[in-house]
């Protein structure tokens, strides 16, 4: 590419036209350009007076919000630990396939806010497995890192990016869950734990830590991509929330068990976490058209079972084929409960039953 190639790409020109000076590959502005005038529109300037729509602070429970301010506050120092400064205060996420969609939040808790301290929950929502044959899984995980563990910011986000990594290369993964085979499964989840725990271990050797200091719980739902197949496998270490919502209801640490005909708890309340743990929680699940599945740290396991006034906002805002759009899933995500400040992370899978 020849040097008028290249500006033309990066939008200028050394003759200037649009106001930029170039000196050794620097643009800068002149001091002395005069800005274009603004597009007219029919009756006038483009820009109208019209209010843009804003959702505003998050809903509350009760007649009192909670005393923190509903936004990202302080800030990790770089200095005292650059892994927790350039974590974000919020990450959001989705994904859509035939059959499904998907939303995904993480907010920091207004307590580590209020601190300056760290998100230590984490997540993931991304694809494994697969061949030239297909047998792709959506893979869905959440991981609330231990809040006495002065690493598990890291151990959280190793924990879930680790996670793919290894479920991504099992050979039986899918073929055991399209099979409803539980015990094929079982020794799968134990095994990628296994290494997940081994690789988290050798991360604390190597930056003079003790392993407890990355410690995490994880959370994972693997989906079938082929809208054909309705079974889903769970595996967790650790405790967290897995909530159905079905028409209109919710079932709270609860999901249906393989056979569709009987709800079977798959919360283990055991303080299980990696990377010490080397077996998983697991089970077989089927899925029924206008399911609505929440995979959740207890941020928001723990406010959403002990608060109706949660219970009944997200079963409006959640309910029925209408998924909510990313931003506004966010908002709704947020809604807040006077004395629950923890992070807060979930991922909710709608069960479509048909391509949407």
């Amino acid at each position: 590419m020849n040097e008028s190639e290249e500006a033309a790409r990066l939008h200028w020109t050394p003759t200037d036209p649009h106001g930029f000076v170039v000196s050794d590959g620097v643009s800068s502005v002149r001091d002395d350009y005069e800005l274009p005038a603004p597009v007219q529109g029919a009756d006038g300037p483009a820009l109208t007076s019209s209010p843009v729509p804003a959702l505003g602070a998050p809903a509350h429970s009760g007649p009192k919000a909670p005393s923190y301010p509903p936004v990202p506050q302080g800030l990790p120092a770089v200095t005292a630990d650059l892994a927790a400064a350039v974590l974000p205060d919020i990450v959001l996420d989705g994904a859509a396939y035939p059959g499904l969609s998907v939303r995904a939040a993480s907010v920091r808790g207004d307590s580590h806010r209020y601190a300056g301290e760290p998100r230590q929950d984490a997540l993931c929502v991304t694809r494994v497995g697969g061949d030239e044959h297909g047998g792709e899984l959506l893979m869905l995980a959440v991981a609330d890192g231990v809040g006495s563990a002065p690493r598990s910011h890291v151990g959280s986000n190793e924990a879930c990016r680790l996670a793919a990594r290894y479920l991504d290369r099992s050979t039986s993964l899918h073929e055991s869950i399209r099979t409803g085979d539980a015990e094929r499964f079982q020794r799968t989840a134990d095994d990628v734990v296994r290494q997940i725990g081994n690789l988290l271990g050798d991360l604390a050797l190597q930056h003079g830590e003790r392993p407890d200091a990355f410690a995490t719980t994880l959370r994972i739902l693997l989906v079938p991509l082929d809208p054909r197949i309705r079974t889903r496998g769970f595996l967790a270490v650790g405790d967290g929330g897995t909530a159905l919502l079905r028409r209109g209801y919710w079932h709270l640490d609860v999901v249906t068990d393989a056979d569709g005909d009987k709800d079977s708890d798959v919360i283990d309340t055991r303080t299980a976490a990696l990377p010490r743990a080397r077996s998983a929680v697991t089970r077989l699940l089927h899925a029924h058209a206008g399911d609505v599945l929440v995979l959740s740290t207890d941020g928001l396991s723990s406010p959403l079972a002990g608060d109706a006034g949660m219970r009944d906002f997200l079963a409006e805002a959640w309910n029925g084929d209408e998924v909510p759009a990313p931003a506004d899933f966010l908002w709704q995500f947020q809604y807040r409960v006077k004395s629950y400040d923890d992070d807060r992370t979930a991922v909710v899978l709608w069960e479509h039953g048909e391509a949407q």
